[in-house]
């Protein structure tokens, strides 16, 4: 009776300092399970587009850890930026690369490969129509440019360090019942309290367009660039790489939280008319100043754009053993996610 009973109390207290998100934004220092939904993360977390109305951008349950955690100041930004955001091309080589790029700025310590805790599930044609491509380019002998133009409107990160942050009594209590050497024990832990806490995050909104190459003309592409950077070339030289000249196939302009008003007005102002072609193409914004002060404007607080994770290493630091052990069933267990999903 007497276990049942502490059961019980820790459930209770676990409904109460639970959050079951529908909000806006991920809780900083609340603890989550990753394994839960390895490979089906955006299902939680809006981070590509999505067929539904409801308005949300992370609502993974989050479970409150620390009693303390303080936000971080802000960093100061540039008054003059046209854009408060990031506008940038990457080359990827296949299409695991261009996964790993869009990707890039989701960090979960001790994963290797974060993007695969997102994409793992993904089959063909949901890689394709996450990235805006025709299926039959989502795989084979293919080589991608992703272009990406991203408006920053909130930014979180804890303050540093994180050893500061106070532990709940309950959850100090649990740490307790994690044995060395009993795997069930730490699969438990993570279960009831999860295995990452929310480090830092960025939401915002992105417009985004995969442009898609035959080998022996992206490495002409990457040469070049690579040589001369992109401040150094013409607006028509830019446009005749990223043009139907060049490019075997042209992805469509998505934005991230699947916005169709910004989509919609993506294609209408960023028409690019090129000798017999006309087409939408992000790069009509390089230099642009007019259209990105419209974009800066148009782009809401409406997905998640950069997250870290962190393990809940900091509950285990008064128990060097249980760290240890926790470190290695955490590896262990990542491992089995990347063979099995």
């Amino acid at each position: 009776m007497r276990v049942l009973g502490r059961v019980v109390a820790v459930l209770a207290w676990m409904v109460l300092r639970t959050h079951l998100v529908s909000a806006q934004s991920p809780h900083l220092g609340g603890a989550v399970n990753v394994f839960s939904r390895y490979g089906y993360l955006s299902i939680s977390m809006r981070v590509v587009p999505r067929n539904d109305t409801e308005s949300w951008i992370f609502r993974e349950p989050t479970l409150d850890v620390f009693l303390n955690p303080v936000a971080a100041p802000p960093r100061p930004q540039d008054k003059n930026a046209v854009l408060k955001g990031d506008f940038h091309m990457e080359f990827c080589d296949n299409i695991r690369q261009l996964l790993q790029a869009y990707f890039r700025d989701f960090t979960f310590e001790r994963l290797d490969r974060p993007w695969r805790a997102f994409t793992a599930s993904w089959s063909r044609t949901a890689i394709a129509r996450h990235l805006g491509i025709n299926a039959s380019f989502a795989t084979g002998d293919h080589c991608y440019v992703l272009v990406r133009v991203a408006r920053f409107r909130e930014s979180q990160r804890l303050n540093a360090p994180v050893d500061s942050l106070n532990l709940d009594e309950a959850i100090a209590r649990e740490v307790e019942n994690v044995t060395i050497g009993d795997y069930g024990s730490v699969i438990r832990f993570v279960r009831n309290f999860g295995s990452h806490y929310v480090s830092s995050y960025v939401t915002g909104n992105s417009l985004y367009q995969v442009f898609v190459y035959t080998p022996q003309v992206y490495s002409r592409i990457k040469g070049r660039l690579k040589s001369r950077g992109v401040g150094e070339l013409s607006t028509s030289e830019l446009n005749n790489f990223f043009s139907p000249w060049y490019a075997e196939h042209m992805g469509a302009i998505q934005s991230a939280s699947g916005n169709r008003s910004v989509e919609a007005w993506a294609v209408d102002r960023l028409r690019v008319q090129y000798y017999i072609f006309t087409y939408a193409s992000l790069l009509k914004l390089h230099g642009d100043v007019p259209l990105l002060r419209q974009l800066d404007s148009l782009l809401g607080n409406e997905a998640l754009l950069q997250l870290q994770l962190r393990t809940l290493e900091p509950l285990f630091k008064n128990h060097p053993a249980r760290l240890a052990w926790f470190r290695e069933i955490i590896d262990n267990f990542f491992k089995l996610c990347e063979v099995n999903v």
